[in-house]
């Protein structure tokens, strides 16, 4: 097992990282910047007003996009366990 092949799994699991977390990130920033945006022009800082928003969305997306993260880090396991036998070879 050289370095390049140690950079590339590494390479690849933090794209599968960024991949499968990106859609989730995304709605619970653009609720969180949404619930800031209100809570400051009517001058409410209830910090726990953001909570319930940002839990309903992350669901929303986990339904939405649930199958296809689920695909994706199988697919990626998949090809890290096709690769043992080569690794130390």
């Amino acid at each position: 097992m050289d370095t390049s092949s140690v950079i590339d799994l590494a390479r690849e699991a933090m794209w599968v990282t960024l991949l499968v977390s990106a859609p989730m990130l995304a709605v619970v920033l653009i609720i969180g910047v949404v619930i800031g945006i209100m809570q400051a022009a009517t001058s409410i800082n209830e910090m726990t007003l953001s909570f319930i928003p940002k839990l309903i969305g992350l669901a929303g997306v986990t339904v939405l996009c649930g199958n296809w993260q689920i695909t994706v880090l199988v697919d990626y396991a998949r090809s890290i366990f096709l690769r043992i036998p080569t690794l130390f070879a």
